[in-house]
């Protein structure tokens, strides 16, 4: 897709239309390596790689990310007690325009402030509904440290399934093993307020510390380190996909 470089600059979360191109043309951008001083010079969006005032950028048509959440944060752009996970992104990521919607992207479900692990955000809303909608059964991978030693009674009743206080049905993990004595690797496909920490309790034990290591095929990469995040590729995008 062919578009003005102000118009491309807009799409990315640069500002209005008329920071963009006011940026332009005070000299702050480069194209392909090249000074750009006319908002009206058209590229290819798709790919297009450009600074802005030095910051180095790749326009992408939609966002999809991966953030490491870490401990002490939470999931919201208005926080009420501890930071924000969007300080950890660039403030284009969180100016993004989008139509009908709140601007920037935004978490595929939430994970508590004590909670770390694998985040993913977009501002693509079939993506995000594909992800948290129960109906996709889409599997979420949590390791768990408990307060107390793990034993198979506790690990069969999480598979057969357990009753929380706002629901009569059971809820099931849709797989669940022992890794140490108080350790337990917890697979969910569907997601309701503090699940893992409600399910642990009602078979009397307590969660200590929570980390989504795993969302469908992808895993949190070694190398992301906590507060980092990175772009996802076409093929973590498949792997979310199978």
């Amino acid at each position: 897709m062919h578009c003005a470089i102000s118009e491309i600059l807009y799409l990315q979360g640069f500002g209005t239309r008329r920071v963009c191109a006011g940026l332009i043309q005070q000299g702050r951008v480069t194209v392909n390596g090249q000074p750009c001083t006319d908002p009206f010079a058209e590229f290819c969006m798709d790919g297009l790689a450009f600074t802005v005032q030095g910051q180095p950028w790749v326009a992408h048509a939609k966002a999809y990310l991966m953030l490491h959440k870490p401990m002490g944060t939470e999931c919201s752009k208005k926080p009420s007690t501890w930071p924000s996970i969007y300080t950890l992104l660039p403030a284009p990521l969180r100016q993004r325009p989008v139509k009908g919607g709140q601007p920037g992207v935004q978490p595929v479900g939430r994970l508590d402030q004590d909670t770390t692990g694998l985040l993913l955000l977009s501002d693509d809303g079939a993506f995000l509904h594909r992800m948290t909608s129960p109906k996709h059964h889409v599997p979420k991978v949590y390791e768990v440290s408990t307060k107390h030693p793990v034993d198979s009674r506790q690990v069969a009743r999480l598979i057969e399934g357990v009753v929380l206080d706002d629901d009569p049905k059971p809820v099931r993990a849709a797989a669940c093993e022992s890794t140490g004595e108080c350790a337990l690797r917890l697979t969910l496909t569907e997601g309701k307020y503090h699940q893992v920490k409600r399910m642990v309790a009602a078979v009397g034990n307590r969660v200590e510390t929570l980390h989504r290591s795993r969302i469908g095929g992808l895993a949190l990469p070694d190398d992301l380190a906590p507060g980092q995040w990175r772009w996802l590729g076409p093929e973590d995008l498949e792997l979310l996909r199978a």
